[in-house]
């Protein structure tokens, strides 16, 4: 059983797949696996993938159609064997050092059940157009999981980043009951703040991640229904700690997420030259 495992959930993502694999292969760290699952595909990436089975680290799987994300987010990480976990988007990357340095602090904490870096904002290209985002107002320490959910519910944000940002640990993933697609748009933070419910968080105050926007990406699609979704989620969370999450906390973040949906979508307009592979 290797002590960390990525997984890739891919589809769809033939101009990035190739170099989000790379990125994983290329790490340092000397005990991990990468399973990918391609969920139907209509596009080349299963050609893509070819060229990786025979590294004996990779898992190619197939993921039947239909059922989201959330079908291929679970397919591919139940097919996990590590004690960590790291889910990477098929249109991402790791930066060097990723997961040697998620790993070791996992280590050093044993009742530190998550840990996240902020991420580079990349276009199309894998140009940078924001750097070091995320963790905002987060304490750099170890600190109990519902106060950093708090304060994720109070920005309107997702301070924690996109799943190649974090790694947790397997089981309590598990056992808070896997990824959680109830806000579409949220599955990650959902199911991270399921997850932190149960245990302790420590940031690491390092870019260690690239969250490519391109026109393929999903959370385009969606940016109408962003700051709605958001609304959902603070209500839920505040369900799930009212002693923590204060009914002020939520308005504050309401407010905050509508501000978000708009800068976001004014980012996709500006960008959106960018945003495409073949520009």
């Amino acid at each position: 059983m290797p002590r960390l495992s990525v997984v890739i959930p891919a589809f769809n993502n033939a101009d990035f797949i190739a170099d989000a694999v790379r990125s994983v292969l290329e790490q340092d760290h000397p005990d991990f696996e990468l399973v990918i699952a391609d969920h139907s595909s209509t596009d080349a990436t299963r050609k893509v993938l070819e060229r990786f089975e025979r590294d004996p680290r990779v898992t190619q799987l197939d993921t039947p159609a239909g059922g989201g994300a959330e079908a291929n987010w679970r397919r591919v990480s139940d097919a996990a064997s590590g004690e960590y976990l790291k889910l990477l988007p098929g249109d991402d990357l790791l930066y060097p050092g990723a997961l040697r340095a998620h790993s070791d602090a996992l280590d050093a904490h044993p009742g530190v059940v998550l840990v996240s870096s902020p991420r580079d904002i990349l276009d199309a290209h894998g140009r940078v157009t924001i750097k070091k985002r995320g963790l905002q107002g987060v304490a750099r320490r170890v600190q109990p999981g519902v106060e950093v959910i708090r304060q994720t519910v109070r920005r309107g944000t997702n301070v924690f980043g996109e799943p190649g940002c974090v790694t947790m640990r397997r089981e309590t993933l598990e056992q808070a009951g896997g990824w959680d697609a109830r806000f579409p748009y949220l599955i990650d933070q959902t199911s991270y703040s399921k997850v932190l419910l149960r245990g302790d968080y420590l940031p690491i105050d390092q870019a260690f991640a690239g969250f490519r926007v391109n026109q393929g990406q999903w959370s385009v699609a969606l940016v109408n229904e962003q700051a709605a979704q958001a609304k959902a989620y603070h209500a839920w969370c505040r369900a799930q700690a009212p002693e923590t999450i204060s009914a002020s906390d939520v308005w504050l973040g309401n407010r905050r997420a509508e501000f978000m949906a708009l800068a976001r979508r004014a980012y996709y307009t500006l960008n959106r030259p960018r945003m495409s592979a073949t520009a």
